[in-house]
């Protein structure tokens, strides 16, 4: 997963050649540390349908706010730079899965 902040942002994504899925993480938060190896793991499988970002909340509290409010871990999607959806909170890696091949059926 590509590390982005409010300065590369909307660079990257609008860059992005495929759907991208952005992780809204805090590096205090055991959840988001749950999570963390379940998104790498996605960003594996699905590397050739989405490209992968996180996003420290703390880093860059602005598009937190914009994006989740603050909760996390929060995954945000997007194609062509448009938000498709989000979930949050600790995900299974099968639910996971599903919401991905979901969202990005046509891509």
């Amino acid at each position: 997963m590509l590390h982005v902040t409010e300065q590369n942002f909307y660079r990257q994504l609008h860059d992005a050649p495929l759907p991208a899925v952005v992780m809204f993480y805090a590096s205090w938060c055991g959840k988001c540390a749950m999570m963390k190896p379940i998104a790498e793991e996605m960003a594996r499988r699905f590397r050739e349908k989405a490209c992968f970002f996180e996003v420290d909340i703390d880093e860059s509290p602005k598009l937190a706010d914009e994006y989740t409010g603050e909760f996390v871990p929060a995954f945000v999607f997007f194609r062509d730079g448009k938000c498709l959806g989000s979930m949050s909170g600790v995900i299974g890696e099968e639910q996971f899965e599903e919401r991905l091949q979901k969202i990005f059926r046509n891509s």
